[in-house]
């Protein structure tokens, strides 16, 4: 069951906040045994940050592999209730009986909408696509993204008003455009809850040493996830922003933020990874080009992420220098970057330029940037301290600690557990 549909139930019952891999997962399994569920997600579908990527590990699949059994799941399944574009604004009680006040902001379009597309053909407004992190621009009317949960389409406040608001709604054949939706807020009694509020990924912009948002072909690693999907804003190929040419020359900055007492202080466990996956992409797509890794030190968990680590470094076009990048500038003819860097092994200075480069940004909490508005512990990071000695409330996935896919899933079902033991234990 999807959408604002379910009315509060008794204490019976859990509240996953986030609706990503980690909330999904934690909310499967414990409708799966028999539990009401609701998922209260902040955006206007499900699946998070994995619903962003192009590939994930270990199978280097893309997001549907994961995503679109889970959905099938929670459509098939009566126990589960969805809100998007809902937020938890406020939590009372205890331990098999909590009160949780949701706030539900308008979509402007009610469950009637078949995804025709019509609304967004006569939209004319564009607005910065989020779901690409701002690399392009959507219809002020649109779908998020084609796996869409629920699939639903958004319309933008900013039409409220124009002329593109008369034409969206005349186009639309199913009156599923509603511009008098308002925001909702209700009250849902539930016995346990599972915070699965996910990460965001650190603004690049405050690391000024980096250079991003001042030279044009910086990008971050998540921007070049969105890059390599054939549905992304360059329909799959991994171009430099300032001129769209194929880049033959790249750097991937490891460490961009993390471990770095002026931003984030830990390790976003998954940088590495995800920079070595970049790596096979650029060489699929480019066999001529060459790669060099700047990096502090490299993280393979696993031994099925070290035989990835060893297939890449095998590759005679990638090169590891291990060194901490001190400063990036720009050609302002070319905008190629030229980075310095200490060579930690040879024990030099090197500056070399480059068509394009990647910063590997770390994994910020969410809770780190939105608080939640409940009776949790929270480390200085923004990490979400799981209490079992007290109960009732479980923080999962990345809202615990970084993590990547598995890591999370494996997490989100033990945290699912914790959930239902304590309503068991009432």
């Amino acid at each position: 069951m999807t959408d604002n549909q379910a009315a509060a139930r008794a204490s019976d019952s859990i509240l996953v906040v986030g609706g990503g891999i980690s909330g999904l997962t934690a909310a499967i399994e414990a409708a799966e045994v028999g539990y009401e569920v609701f998922i209260v997600e902040s955006k206007p579908s499900l699946g998070g940050r994995v619903a962003q990527l192009n590939q994930y590990f270990p199978k280097l699949c893309p997001p549907t592999c994961g995503l679109e059994i889970n959905y099938r799941r929670i459509k098939d399944n009566p126990r589960i209730h969805v809100f998007t574009l809902a937020s938890v604004s406020k939590v009372t009680g205890g331990p098999g009986a909590y009160s949780a006040t949701v706030k539900i902001a308008p979509r402007y379009v009610n469950e009637n909408c078949t995804c025709c597309g019509e609304c967004a053909k006569a939209c004319t407004m564009e607005i910065p696509n989020e779901f690409n992190f701002g690399m392009d621009t959507c219809k002020a009317a649109y779908l998020t993204n084609d796996m869409a949960f629920p699939q639903r389409f958004v319309i933008s406040k900013k039409v409220i008003g124009t002329d593109d608001a008369k034409r969206i709604a005349d186009a639309c054949a199913y009156n599923a455009v509603d511009f008098d939706m308002a925001e909702k807020t209700m009250e849902l009694s539930v016995g346990s809850i599972i915070w699965a509020t996910g990460w965001e990924p650190y603004d690049a912009t405050k690391i000024d040493n980096l250079g991003f948002g001042r030279c044009a072909n910086i990008v971050t690693n998540m921007m070049v996830e969105r890059m390599a999907s054939k549905k992304g804003p360059t329909d799959g190929k991994i171009l430099r922003p300032s001129d769209k040419a194929a880049p033959a020359n790249i750097a991937f900055v490891q460490c961009a933020g993390s471990r770095d007492q002026n931003h984030l202080e830990y390790c976003s466990f998954i940088c590495c990874m995800a920079s070595l996956k970049h790596v096979t992409y650029l060489r699929a797509q480019y066999p001529d080009a060459k790669v060099t890794i700047f990096y502090i030190d490299l993280r393979a968990p696993g031994y099925r992420y070290e035989r990835f680590y060893d297939a890449i470094k095998q590759d005679a076009n990638v090169r590891f220098v291990k060194g901490k990048v001190a400063q990036v500038d720009e050609d302002p003819a070319t905008k190629n970057v030229t980075v310095t860097v200490e060579d930690a092994v040879a024990g030099n200075k090197m500056r070399e330029t480059f068509d394009l480069v990647v910063l590997a940004t770390g994994m910020q909490p969410t809770a780190a940037i939105a608080k939640p508005a409940a009776d949790l512990k929270i480390t200085p990071e923004g990490f979400l301290v799981n209490d079992f000695v007290k109960g009732g409330q479980f923080a999962a996935g990345c809202a615990a600690k970084p993590a990547d896919v598995v890591s999370s899933n494996q997490n989100a079902t033990g945290m699912a557990l914790k959930a239902i033991q304590t309503l068991a234990s009432r």
